[in-house]
């Protein structure tokens, strides 16, 4: 069984004997380091969920208001994981991941001591730049560190320490809070931030800038993307003038980012990366997997509550299966890519996926909660291990000096599954409940929207499936005319 730190972690993955060179003792700090830097901004979004009902109280303000201490991290992220790990490239991955983890560490203590609702707002938004300079850089570094051969089973401990911080996020904030009041949550990032910050300083290396990069192709993608992810957040699942005004804004933007891009000399996002079979398909299946995985973030609580009767405690105590199956599954299914290779465990992952998505609406009219926390466990098992085996793929594909733009590729197109699932599936599954308020719907109506709903994220598994089997075989056909 594999060990519950990241120091534990690192050790197993770095000391098995694999055929490459044996680890460094530096290598295993680097990857204990790079651990936290994929735990802070997981359990930094889900201890923010749960602290909503307390600034709620402590500002006066409604939940419209307060939702943007979530939605304003997110936005951030999305907007510049790209962009930075494309200057991670450039400027150097090292200089520019503690640039990140010093600015993740000033924008908790910020919330901590924010004296009003906005400010805590302003202050997500200074943590979620570093946020996104730790999700971009986290993956492209591993690869650098992490011996020839154990790729698999270090992406598969970094996607397990992820889903800790997600699975330990709302109960660690609710012992927070009832200690300490909201400002704990922020303050807890104040000195694991600097303990990560800390340890790259020690022991990553120096490495080469490549040069600098015009500013204007980032201030471009970086609205763009700010425009989608508005399009899809505003009006909480409904869909207005102003969220078609925002797409078509993103769209017109992303076709002049595209544009600008053939002509770059030396452009932000390579485009003939987007031309890779692998690539191209890894990114597109991380957007549609994590869009299911949203769907049991978004629709879960409305039915567990409305149609199963659960309170508050046994409600959140459900909803902690799914990442905690996924923390448990996650560096198995690593070993597992090594041993067997990323195709394999990407089907069988994809395949637990479908299955659970298509048995979740009846499991949970026969057997209530027990059917319901027993198909999502197989939803999560299969995500943890697609993504472990998707991830490896990918980053093997990057070349050198494309691996921060890459991993920032990567974790955009997961945080645009995240955007849009909350958007799709939302209004999805309020559309199977005869658009009825979700907070008077019957139980009978509640389930009628939860069995639509993963219909489609069942769609959404098969689709991941057929545009992986199309991406190998074009991958072969390459190969084949080479």
């Amino acid at each position: 069984m594999p060990s519950s730190t990241p120091q534990g972690a690192a050790n197993a993955v770095l000391s098995a004997p694999s055929s490459g060179a044996p680890a460094r003792p530096a290598a295993r700090g680097v990857l204990v380091a790079l651990s936290l830097g994929m735990l802070l901004p997981s359990l930094s979004a889900s201890i923010a969920n749960v602290a909503l009902p307390s600034l709620a109280q402590a500002f006066a303000a409604p939940f419209a208001s307060v939702q943007w201490v979530v939605i304003a991290y997110l936005l951030t992220i999305t907007a510049l994981v790209v962009s930075a790990g494309r200057l991670g490239d450039l400027i150097g991955r090292r200089r520019l991941l503690l640039v990140g983890l010093a600015v993740f560490a000033l924008g908790s203590a910020l919330g901590g001591a924010a004296s009003g609702l906005w400010p805590l707002v302003a202050a997500r938004v200074v943590q979620g730049v570093g946020a996104a300079i730790m999700m971009a850089l986290t993956l492209a570094l591993v690869s650098e560190v992490v011996p020839q051969g154990r790729a698999g089973s270090a992406m598969g401990v970094l996607g397990t320490v992820s889903a800790v911080g997600t699975a330990l996020g709302p109960a660690l904030g609710g012992l927070l809070i009832g200690a300490w009041g909201w400002p704990a949550v922020f303050w807890l990032n104040v000195p694991l931030g600097l303990v990560a910050l800390a340890m790259v300083w020690r022991h990553l290396p120096d490495d080469r800038p490549a040069g600098p990069s015009p500013a204007r192709p980032r201030a471009l993608l970086s609205f763009t993307l700010t425009s989608y992810a508005l399009a899809m957040t505003l009006g909480q699942g409904r869909w207005g003038a102003l969220n078609a005004g925002l797409l078509l804004v993103a769209v017109a933007g992303g076709a002049a980012f595209v544009w600008a891009q053939r002509r770059a000399v030396a452009p932000l996002v390579r485009l003939a990366l987007l031309r890779e079979p692998v690539l191209a398909a890894g990114f597109a299946t991380s957007a549609l997997v994590t869009a299911v995985v949203m769907a049991t973030l978004v629709v879960g609580p409305f039915y567990l509550a409305g149609a199963l009767g659960l309170d508050a405690l046994r409600l959140g105590l459900v909803m902690s299966v799914g990442p905690a199956v996924a923390a448990l599954v996650g560096a198995p299914a690593g070993r597992l890519v090594d041993r067997r290779g990323a195709p394999r465990v990407g089907a069988a992952g994809l395949m637990l996926m479908f299955a659970g998505s298509v048995a979740l609406p009846f499991s949970s009219a026969v057997w209530g909660v027990a059917g319901y926390a027993a198909a999502l466990a197989l939803i999560t098992a299969g995500y943890a291990a697609f993504q472990a085996a998707n991830n490896t793929a990918v980053m093997a594909h990057a070349g050198a000096d494309q691996r921060g733009v890459v991993s920032g590729l990567l974790n955009l197109s997961g945080n645009l599954g995240l955007i849009t699932g909350a958007s799709v599936m939302g209004a999805v599954f309020q559309a199977g409940a005869s658009m009825q308020p979700l907070a008077a719907a019957s139980p009978l109506a509640l389930t009628a929207g939860l069995r639509l709903s993963f219909w489609v994220a069942a769609g959404f598994v098969a689709t991941a499936g057929l545009v992986t089997l199309l991406a190998r075989t074009a991958n072969r056909r390459q190969a084949d005319a080479h």
